[in-house]
């Protein structure tokens, strides 16, 4: 009876611990992470976030971003926008660091948001904790973007590609 029990134990032991750690394999969830780098000059230029599905969904209205309201510019975890030198964003300086990165849209102008906030959940956020912000215009992508990505050009372009649209704005060396 005690070696049943001994066994039935285990089992149980052995089964939630295989449970957590597959919990903690990020590439299983439903919108996976991802992560888009490149060198800029001498300055690293990394975007770390998760990449939702449209899904047949209607962005603005059924996913985000919509109208006004800030989107975490990913899924999961807050989008996390990193340099390892000062640059210039759309002709504003952003010191080295990490930082949360949000969107928050008013029609066609795309307002990027650079957060002192960069290791939270979801869209945390609080306005005061604003490192920068500048906006650019959005328009028509190219090809459908199913799944949210992101890319850097080495000249320092970076484009958020969602759905059917596609905005981007410019990081310099300082």
């Amino acid at each position: 009876m005690k070696y049943l029990f001994s066994i039935s134990l285990f089992s149980m032991l052995l089964l939630a611990g295989l449970n957590s750690c597959a919990q903690r394999d990020k590439s299983k969830r439903p919108s996976p992470p991802a992560t888009a780098t490149q060198k800029v000059g001498e300055t690293t230029v990394t975007i770390n976030y998760s990449q939702p599905s449209v899904k047949g969904r209607v962005i603005g209205k059924d996913l985000e971003p919509k109208d006004g309201q800030v989107w975490r510019a990913g899924a999961n975890e807050a989008t996390v926008f990193e340099i390892d030198k000062d640059v210039l964003v759309e002709g504003k300086t952003l010191p080295a660091g990490k930082y949360g990165f949000y969107v928050l849209v008013t029609g066609d102008v795309w307002n990027m948001i650079f957060s002192k906030t960069w290791d939270t959940w979801g869209t945390n956020y609080n306005e005061n904790d604003d490192m920068l912000r500048v906006s650019v215009k959005s328009g028509k992508a190219a090809v459908f973007a199913e799944k949210l990505s992101y890319s850097i050009s080495a000249e320092g372009q970076v484009s958020l590609l969602w759905g059917d649209t596609e905005t981007s704005f410019s990081v310099k060396e300082k």
